[in-house]
């Protein structure tokens, strides 16, 4: 061996201790990405925060100092909107419309996903890509005709099966192409046990392929609630007077009450704190189930 490969091999050992010595002290990165990292959280939070704050302070303050802490804290924004009869219909409405929405996402994405996982048939490929391009075309493509087929074919408008049905047609493409995957990647020698022990099918489906794919279903529940629950051109078409949801609500009491800046900064928080508590008390179980889907 030359001297200059034996220096290479003394030499190599040390570069990738000191390397491995810089990653723990930047934790694993450069300041560079934890500094854009930083930039990005405070423009996302930062708009939330402003306005849950606002929401504790008085016009007056408002006015005064648009950017200053509350001081004092004010009460009085939270408890008006939570006393009024409106906020509560709103939210009613919300949660009815968000509920039924994620029921039909779940069980329909759950049976359009089985048989495009678990069946070899001729034109799967094709009616998978189907449902992929799907993604492609929003509710706002289809706002009038949709709006035309509610109210007058249907006669479903301002209820809440007018709005839940469509919200559910749209969000099933995102549907199947997580849970497809990751029913694909349940081993077959499962199914194959439960056939021989007697079950059939549909048995396998129920028992078997439902409890284990919870953290799939978990996952499109959870981006079907929020992208319900956030919905706003589809009720706004469809939906009058007391059915309305709460992110209409939020757009008529800002309307309503355009010199109560304070208030509309609590309304606004209130309308939003459902879906993000929900959204960050299911955080893991979402992140399990597209782990799923990859892997898939």
């Amino acid at each position: 061996m030359s001297a200059g490969m034996m220096t290479d091999a003394v030499a190599a050992p040390k570069r990738q201790a000191t390397h491995t010595r810089r990653i723990k002290r930047h934790g694993g990165g450069s300041p560079l990405i934890y500094l854009i990292a930083l930039v990005v959280v405070g423009f996302t939070v930062g708009p939330v925060l402003y306005g849950v704050l606002g929401g504790f302070r008085t016009n007056a303050q408002l006015a005064d100092k648009p950017a200053a802490l509350p001081s004092p804290w004010v009460l009085s924004n939270y408890t008006g909107v939570l006393t009024n009869p409106s906020f509560w219909h709103y939210a009613v409405n919300s949660t009815v419309i968000a509920l039924l929405t994620t029921t039909i996402v779940v069980v329909f994405g759950m049976m359009a996903a089985y048989p495009l996982a678990r069946y070899k048939f001729r034109g799967r490929e094709p009616l998978f890509l189907v449902f992929v391009l799907g993604l492609l075309f929003p509710a706002t493509v289809a706002i009038i005709p949709l709006f035309i087929l509610i109210t007058k074919d249907l006669n479903m408008g301002n209820t809440w099966w007018g709005v839940a049905l469509p919200q559910a047609a749209f969000a099933l493409p995102m549907t199947v192409v997580i849970l497809r995957p990751f029913l694909m990647a349940l081993p077959n020698e499962l199914e194959e046990a439960a056939l021989l022990d007697g079950a059939s099918r549909i048995g396998f489906f129920w028992r078997i392929l439902v409890p284990l794919s919870g953290p799939g279903m978990v996952t499109v529940g959870v981006l079907a609630f929020v992208g319900s629950w956030n919905a706003y051109l589809l009720p706004l078409l469809l939906l009058q007077d007391d059915m309305k949801t709460l992110p209409l609500g939020v757009a008529d009491f800002s309307s309503e009450h355009a010199s109560d800046t304070a208030g509309v900064f609590a309304f606004t928080t209130l309308a939003m704190i459902p879906a993000l508590v929900f959204f960050l008390a299911l955080q893991k179980r979402i992140v399990n189930g597209l782990q799923g889907a990859v892997k898939g």
